[in-house]
């Protein structure tokens, strides 16, 4: 079924976001969280209503840092923002809730706005008693089906053609996992910045450039902490090409955060940095992360 709401429409059954009739980057699990705010729109979808709708009961995530990537991933797909939403409100403590107005569901092949379907007519505003009528201009039937079986031919023909060249020289995306974030600082209260950075690193790097990067942030294997960490197990377990790592630490002048961009399996350094921000200043260090690891996605991975 198909939700229209401002300039967008979801289709809840291929899962996939428009905005005026473009296709919008969305990954499955937002998706899914996405589909079941609109089919409840207005109403307060509870956080474990959605947890299920997106993990199931049989998956061991950790389903606060999945549903608050999810959610991030909603409202930088939709243009929102949490702080005065114009879709999705967070309601504490409860769950959240689709605020614009959705149109009732329609099928897919349904009319739009109330429009006629091609193969009725619609009279003229005005006509002339002694004009033909129309069914009398017609071409015949069969005139009709066989001029339309020469033009579709070639076209379906050039269309077959276009399609294998396009399908032969397809390849699979680019896999860019992106580990959780460490935080080294010493300081547990830094866990949600860390947390909130991991995720905007994803939703940015998801964006770039969805035909040809895969992002995947919330798999089991990347949320382990560091002493633990195995990049082969996760080369193998999300199938990966490379891997984001960062930590936050901490000293007298300020925050640094060291960022490091691994080529998998063989766990190649492609680039590395340390950052240096002023304490405190989450915006300056939000900045600088998703600056440094884009830069490194484009250069490495994007770049002809």
């Amino acid at each position: 079924m198909i939700h229209r709401f401002g300039t967008f429409e979801f289709d809840d059954q291929a899962y996939e976001l428009r905005k005026q009739g473009r296709l919008v980057a969305l990954e499955p699990q937002p998706a899914r969280a996405l589909s079941l705010l609109l089919a409840r729109a207005g109403d307060i979808v509870p956080r474990d209503d959605l947890k299920r709708a997106v993990w199931g009961t049989d998956t061991h995530v950790d389903f606060d840092r999945g549903l608050a990537y999810c959610l991030s991933a909603i409202r930088q797909a939709l243009g929102d923002k949490g702080d005065n939403p114009r879709f999705v409100e967070t309601i504490p403590r409860r769950g959240y809730r689709f605020v614009a107005p959705v149109n009732a569901p329609v099928n897919g092949s349904a009319p739009v706005n109330g429009s006629a379907p091609e193969d009725i007519e619609t009279p003229s505003a005005a006509v002339s008693p002694d004009a033909t009528p129309l069914v009398a201009r017609r071409p015949p039937r069969r005139s009709v089906l066989a001029l339309g079986t020469l033009l579709i031919l070639p076209i379906a023909a050039i269309g077959a053609w276009w399609w294998s060249g396009r399908t032969a020289g397809a390849a699979r995306p680019i896999v860019v996992a992106v580990s959780v974030f460490d935080n080294e600082s010493g300081d547990p209260r830094h866990d949600p910045l860390v947390s909130n950075l991991t995720d905007a690193v994803v939703v940015r790097l998801a964006n770039l450039a969805p035909s040809r990067v895969a992002v995947i942030g919330n798999a089991e294997v990347l949320r382990r902490p560091r002493n633990i960490r195995n990049l082969r197990a996760v080369a193998e377990a999300v199938r990966a090409d490379y891997v984001v790592l960062g930590q936050l630490q901490q000293d007298d002048g300020g925050w640094r955060f060291v960022t490091h961009f691994v080529r998998l399996p063989e766990q190649t350094h492609l680039k590395a940095n340390r950052l240096d921000v002023p304490a405190g200043d989450a915006a300056a260090l939000e900045a600088a992360v998703i600056a440094e690891f884009e830069a490194a996605v484009r250069r490495h991975l994007l770049t002809p």
